[in-house]
């Protein structure tokens, strides 16, 4: 018989926030950590605006020979993960060290150490490549650290799907204690790409929002008619997902439970979004969580503020809402905090966590111009309190057409 997973603990580092409460905080007052970048780089760039993490030092967290072999984005998942573990109060003895594991994701990981390895073999007449700069780079750092700060001796799974990864991570932790192969896991992803190959490689592809004249704050516009591209950002989300049964019986803080998950491929094209890839996905979603298109209360889109993106989205969600879709409300937090690419499922997923345990929905700010074919509620500029939610869903939809989305209810219900 399926097992019943819920959420004891959260954790973030974010461009609105470095603790969960700080982040949705910021959300609810449609406060943007988008601005002008401030890099030694920034003269090489087209397109200068980001959401980069701030008030974060690492010296605060780890000792200098720590950062020797603990590149940024390892650091942001680590810190995460404290706050994780802290709010769920976990401990775990020895043998339950070996029924706990990790799932995190990552489109680049250690990108700082990578474009610092390439500028010392490119540009310096004596290149000296640091000796650990595998070990910083490799995709599964983040969550190998986790894994042995936490003697976590099951699963130690990387994902790297685009957009989706987090919340693949998060839905394939999920499906490890729901199947019995697990009974704890740390989930999330954590992204650090704001190096100047990372940004002019995107540039290249056209797909970032240009800056706002009057504001830079107000660069990312999700469904909005002048909407014109994505802003990145980056970050770290963790949850602590458990057995019910276990969490009940230690008499832990429940967030919520994840009821339902799916991922699922367009399998059409590797940048073109797809309603009927995104629709089946959602579908199938609140198939496994047993729940009808009218028991989810809150999306929390993905919401990019590309011009097919959020078409083809808001298609998506008519054809599966029906009737309903005009009464669920969507909003995109991409507006806020960016998108963070390998991490953004799990700070969205998060964010809806926290919609639900607040009853109260974040808006999509700098939506003044409406897209005559996005015509949902989308939560427009200004958040919502007291909003009765049993249910919400997150969706993450990625290049490669690998799609994932996730779905959580009160506990108990």
């Amino acid at each position: 018989m399926a097992r019943r997973v819920v959420i004891t603990g959260l954790g973030i580092v974010s461009p609105i926030g470095n603790t969960p409460t700080e982040f949705f905080k910021n959300l609810m007052a449609g406060h943007s950590g988008i601005k002008l970048l401030e890099t030694n780089f920034i003269e090489k760039l087209s397109i200068r605006i980001g959401a980069p993490v701030e008030n974060f030092n690492p010296h605060d967290y780890f000792t200098k020979m720590q950062l020797i072999s603990i590149d940024r984005f390892s650091q942001f998942a680590l810190v995460a993960a404290e706050q994780a573990v802290q709010d769920a109060q976990l401990k775990l003895s020895v043998t339950e060290q070996t029924r706990a594991g990790v799932c995190m994701g990552s489109c680049q990981g250690g990108a700082g150490a990578l474009e610092d390895g390439y500028f010392e073999i490119f540009q310096s007449h004596n290149p000296r490549v640091k000796p650990l700069t595998v070990l910083l780079n490799m995709n599964n750092a983040a969550a190998s650290h986790i894994s042995i700060k936490y003697h976590l001796q099951g699963p130690n799974i990387t994902y790297a799907t685009a957009c989706s990864s987090s919340a693949i991570a998060v839905g394939e932790a999920y499906r490890q204690i729901k199947h019995g192969y697990a009974d704890v896991m740390l989930a999330g992803g954590s992204e650090a790409m704001l190096t100047l190959g990372a940004m002019k490689a995107w540039e290249a592809l056209r797909t970032l929002a240009l800056e706002d004249p009057n504001d830079a704050a107000a660069s990312c516009k999700p469904f909005s008619r002048n909407r014109s591209g994505l802003v990145l950002g980056e970050g770290a989300a963790v949850l602590v997902l458990e057995d019910s049964e276990r969490a009940v019986k230690r008499n832990a803080k429940i967030y919520a439970e994840l009821a339902g998950y799916d991922c699922s491929s367009d399998s059409s094209h590797i940048t073109k979004p797809d309603a009927g890839g995104q629709k089946r996905t959602m579908l199938n979603a609140l198939r496994d969580a047993q729940m009808q298109p009218q028991d989810i209360h809150y999306i929390n889109a993905h919401g990019t503020a590309t011009v097919a993106g959020d078409i083809q989205e808001t298609i998506a969600i008519k054809q599966v809402f029906g009737a309903h879709s005009a009464h669920v409300p969507v909003s995109s937090t991409k507006s806020m905090h960016g998108h963070l690419m390998g991490a953004t499922g799990a700070v969205e997923f998060m964010a809806a966590i926290l919609a639900l345990h607040h009853n109260a929905i974040p808006p999509t700010i700098n939506l003044h111009e409406p897209d005559p074919e996005c015509d949902l509620d989308y939560v427009p500029n200004q958040g919502r309190t007291d909003v009765k939610l049993n249910a919400v869903m997150s969706n993450s939809f990625a290049f490669g057409g690998s799609n994932a989305v996730l779905i959580a209810k009160r506990f108990p219900s």
